[in-house]
Parts: structure tokens; C-alpha cells; sequence
């Protein structure tokens, strides 16, 4: 996404029931309370329809990925989260990090083989099974999840 490009061009600007942005520090400490506060927005919204619990595990997973792979937990390097929702579009958030990005092709299945006796490694697969839409941008850097609201 360029510089100044707006990621949510799909959404009816005047119909929104959220637009939020934050940034982080890529500290591992700071994606607990920043997932709660960008929650507790949404809950006041009431734009998630009783889908609370999946996007808040799924945006919580997506930024602890982006400070852990992402950042390298660098707190000097920040993470940038972006929640838009409207009633047609449902719920759309993009975490984007300035790390090296990776080819989300090349990411073990955790429920093939060894794998799934590792300790790591549920995060992505995790996202996609929680939200509905899910796609990588810009090199791996920017994860797009999105949650229909009208199901």
C-alpha cells in the first residue's frame, strides 16, 4: 500500500460504525493491552455481532507475529494495526510491520506431522480459521483479515 493510500477504499465511509487506527511498539508486552483496547472499541461499536472471541484471537495473533517475526521484538520498530467496519463489508483489520515479510506458502501445516508436536507455529493457521477472509500483502509484511458480520 503506498504511502497515504487509504487500505479500506472498499468501505462506504459514510456508513461506518468504526474506523481506528493504532500503533505499537513491537514489545511482546504491549499486544495484550493493545488487543483489549482495540476490543473493548469494537464492543462499543457493537459492530462484531458475537464474534468478539474470534477477532480478538485473531488480531491478537496476527500482532504477536508481526512484534515476534515481524519486529524481532525490536521495540525501537513499530506495528501498525488498522479496524474498519461497516454492515456490508464487515469487519476488516490490517497489521502491517516493517520486517522482511515471508512467503506464507512456505509456513508449515501445524497439523501435518511433526508439526504438530512443535510449540510455535498456530498463528496463521489459527487467523484462518477464525476470520473469513485472509490474504498477505506487500511481501508478507501486511496481513488483511476480514470477518463478515451478516452471517
Amino acid at each position: 500500500m503506498a504511502t497515504g493510500e487509504s487500505p479500506f477504499r472498499e468501505f462506504e465511509h459514510d456508513k461506518l460504525l468504526l474506523k481506528l487506527r493504532v500503533t505499537m511498539a513491537a514489545d511482546p508486552g504491549a499486544v495484550m493491552p493493545v488487543v483489549e483496547g482495540i476490543m473493548e472499541v469494537v464492543r462499543n461499536a457493537n459492530c462484531a455481532n458475537g464474534k468478539e472471541y474470534q477477532i480478538e484471537l485473531a488480531l491478537n495473533e496476527a500482532l504477536a507475529n508481526a512484534v515476534v517475526h515481524g519486529c524481532k521484538k525490536d521495540a525501537s520498530k513499530l506495528v501498525e494495526c488498522c479496524v474498519m467496519a461497516d454492515e456490508h463489508h464487515g469487519i476488516l483489520i490490517i497489521v502491517r510491520d516493517p520486517g522482511p515479510g515471508f512467503d506464507p506458502a512456505n509456513v508449515p501445516n501445524p497439523v501435518v506431522g511433526e508439526n504438530v508436536y512443535a510449540n510455535h507455529g498456530r498463528g496463521i493457521f489459527l487467523i484462518n480459521q477464525l476470520m473469513d477472509e485472509v490474504r498477505f500483502e506487500r511481501g508478507g509484511t501486511e496481513i488483511h483479515m476480514r470477518k463478515k458480520l451478516s452471517e
